[in-house]
């Protein structure tokens, strides 16, 4: 797939790879790496890439699997560490009473997407975030379209479970 310089490939998709990537990981720093990591693998299997192929959706798929590992070997390192963590490990901040504002509500609405199980935070984030149709994110996530609509539904049932019973006055907009 030689017509398209990979530079170009990268002025395009870079921003929105590195969007996704720090949507699922919550981190910028971290984003970072793993958006590098994405492009790099791309950039090794470019050649091999099939004429007319989604490069987007291809993108997706790298950036996911880039980010798998990069849990993997988090919960590794997180079990090596569990015996000392426990001792000091704190229940979290105390919330103030009352309306949330927007800024709390987004923080509430990220933190229930935090706790999804990895396919379906991935499916849910590349639907509603992205606007991915279910065989893109079907293919980025190695599962059939049906399969990813089921993540999504799964996802969006767990987010309302979630919120359920929580105030909310400003329904948060998730930056594009």
């Amino acid at each position: 797939m030689g017509e398209a310089p990979f530079e170009g490939i990268v002025e395009a998709h870079h921003r929105e790879i590195h969007r996704y990537l720090g949507r699922l990981t919550r981190g910028s720093a971290i984003a970072d790496d793993l958006a590098q990591e994405t492009f790099l693998r791309a950039y090794r299997s470019w050649k091999a890439l099939p004429e007319g192929a989604n490069v987007r959706a291809w993108l997706f798929t790298i950036a996911t699997n880039v980010m798998r590992n990069h849990f993997r070997g988090e919960k590794r390192r997180t079990r090596a560490h569990d015996t000392v963590k426990a001792s000091t490990r704190e229940a979290g901040p105390d919330r103030p009473d009352g309306a949330a504002s927007a800024s709390e509500a987004l923080t509430l609405v990220e933190s229930v997407v935090a706790t999804l199980p990895l396919k379906q935070r991935s499916a849910f984030v590349l639907r509603k975030v992205h606007e991915l149709e279910y065989d893109a994110i079907g293919g980025a996530l190695g599962c059939s379209a049906d399969s990813a609509r089921a993540h999504v539904f799964q996802a969006l049932r767990k987010i309302r479970h979630g919120l359920d019973g929580r105030e909310l006055t400003a329904v948060p907009e998730v930056p594009r």
